[in-house]
């Protein structure tokens, strides 16, 4: 048990100050970018929308269930089906808490190659669903996030702020308490695996296409964020399991949930569903041997990539930004520390 509490301590030592770093920017980009602005980019079909979209969309501090009112209402508004999906996609896949986070506890491979493939994952989504969408574009005004996200009212509240405190604040309180309950579990999983497992316990079987396939079929439905899908992965590669198997999950699982394929469903219509489908299928397992072929190609020590002794920042600072998120998490303190 010592040894478990003290992995856990050096894990959330070292991700405590990407991730703030990363909600800092997460705020200020709420602020800088507001919704408004993203209609009037999105509106025209085409590839330059499905485009603009994807990038667009990437550092946003949505997650993948917080991202169907906004990217509804742009579509409502004019956005074009392929931008839309691009949106869909992109938003929760990526985020600058996400990437920070992934540099500081998957090292810097995996932190470059995930928004990139994220990237081109949303494209060819938003792709494929405009090459199949039908021509019915019915729009309904009723959205649900339909569970991880708490109130979605809140979040369109928080995007009429215009000051760059109120960004911040948004994100160190409501986009902070979206995410903890994952990372909680993820951290505690990463620590029960350098705990008790040895290193590469899983590389058996952790690798091919089979084992991409039971990450994709495991992370469709599942409410997780970017950030909050981050700790699992390392947890996931410290067993043993590959890059690019690990990957798959880390796509899969932010960029799609049983609310969200519902709504496109409902909302876009059952081709663009298809699309939607058949894009983050196809697109993961192609990115996860993708990554895995680069990996063994040029002897990519992943392992030594995350191992906390490898952090860039002082232990003494990363113990201060851990104490800060705990006092953070505790809502009654929070409300004295942080008063609206």
């Amino acid at each position: 048990m010592t040894a478990f509490i003290e992995n856990l301590i050096a894990l959330t030592n070292a991700a405590s100050p990407w991730l703030l770093l990363g909600l800092v920017l997460a705020g200020l980009m709420k602020t800088w970018l507001p919704q408004q602005h993203l209609q009037r980019w999105l509106g025209k079909p085409g590839l330059s929308a499905t485009i603009r979209a994807a990038i667009i969309g990437a550092p946003l501090p949505l997650c993948s269930c917080g991202v169907v009112p906004v990217a509804m209402e742009l579509h409502r508004k004019g956005a074009s089906k392929g931008a839309t999906l691009s949106f869909l996609v992109s938003t929760p896949e990526n985020g600058v808490d996400s990437v920070t986070l992934s540099y500081g506890m998957l090292g810097p491979f995996m932190a470059i190659i995930r928004p990139v493939y994220g990237i081109v994952l949303a494209i060819l989504t938003g792709i494929l669903g405009e090459k199949l969408t039908e021509k019915d574009t019915q729009h309904a005004t009723n959205y649900s996030c339909g569970g991880c996200c708490g109130n979605s009212e809140n979040t369109r509240q928080v995007q009429a702020k215009t000051t760059t405190w109120e960004g911040v604040r948004y994100a160190i309180t409501q986009l902070y308490d979206d995410m903890l309950g994952w990372l909680l579990i993820g951290l505690i999983i990463a620590g029960l695996v350098m705990t008790f497992l040895p290193s590469s316990a899983l590389s058996d079987w952790g690798h091919g296409v089979f084992a991409m396939l039971f990450m994709l079929v495991a992370g469709i439905p599942m409410y997780i964020c970017a950030t909050a899908s981050t700790p699992l992965a390392a947890a996931l590669l410290l067993a043993g399991i590959s890059p690019g198997t690990v990957l798959v999950f880390l796509l899969a699982g932010p960029a799609t949930n049983l609310g969200t394929l519902g709504i496109i469903r409902k909302e876009l219509g059952h081709r663009a569903f298809l699309g939607y489908i058949i894009a983050i299928s196809v697109g993961c397992i192609s990115f996860g041997l993708m990554t895995d072929l680069i990996v063994n190609l040029f002897q990519i020590n992943i392992s030594a990539q995350i191992q906390p002794e490898h952090a860039l920042f002082p232990a003494w600072f990363n113990a201060t930004c851990s104490i800060i998120l705990v006092l953070l998490a505790i809502k009654p303190l929070r409300r004295q520390l942080l008063p609206a």
